[in-house]
């Protein structure tokens, strides 16, 4: 389900029960691209086969599903057909098409185009921990993530969400874990990224390497910062936490992914949800003690 997370902190109301918030996204429910549509985003039913219902409700945190489709129009195709149409003006007036004609014929190629572009969806996962007013997006990068946000305070305008933050930076962290100055529940995975601090084109990346090895730690001595490590968090899961305090290539330890009950995959879905948004809110209640509150 989640291989990435990024935290927000909500200031404001969230809806009391399932049915609400589920009547919330309905009004930014997905739609398919029109003929003329690049892209659209809107919230899709989390389990299609057993119910209409835009969210669901477990272990006190609520789980919904963001579907965005674009046309796929390469760059390459529109030139194409721009060169022929430019061919075609040349030999019909004698001349170049001059620059403001151009672009006229390029959004006219485009224009005739897109309705015949292929179409292709992509998904992400979010949910809200209702008493702590977390969010956590499924998104790797930053573009996917303002492309939830945007949709999800579509649905309503009083909502307000902030990157969450704490008193201290997550490089502390980082540097603790790295050098074996963490609490035991924080363990040095076997990937990391590290940037001069001098020079923040110099980037050097480990991947598969015991990092407890003399000399890449001297790395770190010798002035270069920590941007991106590898924990393994209560010998429970794995993940790659950023500088800016971001998620990625979350793994449970031990989760066997091929093990889908196809008789109740809801059940399923609801057991690997369970698990996530418990360890997670364990996870970050070890933030806030080690970097301290988070400030919304």
């Amino acid at each position: 389900m989640f291989r990435n997370v990024r935290f927000y902190a909500l200031d404001g109301e969230w809806p009391e029960t399932e049915e609400a918030l589920s009547e919330n996204l309905e009004q930014a429910g997905f739609e398919p691209c029109g003929p003329f549509t690049e892209r659209s985003s809107g919230w899709v039913a989390v389990d299609a086969d057993t119910s209409d219902s835009l969210a669901r409700r477990v272990n006190g945190a609520d789980l919904f599903r963001l579907r965005s489709q674009s046309r796929v129009l390469p760059h390459s195709v529109v030139n194409e057909e721009l060169e022929a149409r430019i061919e075609e003006y040349r030999e019909r007036m004698q001349e170049p098409p001059p620059p403001r004609e151009k672009r006229r014929l390029k959004a006219e190629a485009r224009d005739e185009l897109l309705p015949k572009a292929m179409l292709r969806s992509d998904r992400i996962w979010g949910y809200f921990d209702i008493k702590e007013k977390i969010l956590g997006i499924d998104a790797a990068q930053e573009s996917g993530a303002e492309r939830f946000l945007r949709r999800l305070q579509a649905s309503n305008d009083r909502m307000n969400l902030q990157p969450l933050q704490h008193q201290k930076p997550f490089d502390e962290l980082l540097t603790k874990v790295f050098l074996g100055g963490a609490p035991s529940q924080f363990a040095v995975g076997r990937e990391c990224r590290m940037q001069d601090a001098a020079d923040s084109g110099s980037i050097v990346r480990w991947s598969n390497f015991d990092l407890s090895d003399r000399s890449i730690r001297d790395h770190v001595a010798h002035g270069m910062r920590l941007t991106h490590l590898e924990i393994v968090y209560e010998n429970v899961m794995s993940f790659v936490l950023s500088e800016d305090g971001v998620i990625t290539k979350l793994k449970f330890i031990g989760m066997d992914d091929d093990s889908e009950d196809h008789n109740d995959p809801l059940a399923r879905l609801d057991a690997e949800f369970v698990v996530i948004t418990g360890t997670l809110r364990k996870l970050l209640a070890d933030f806030r003690k080690l970097l301290g509150p988070s400030q919304k």
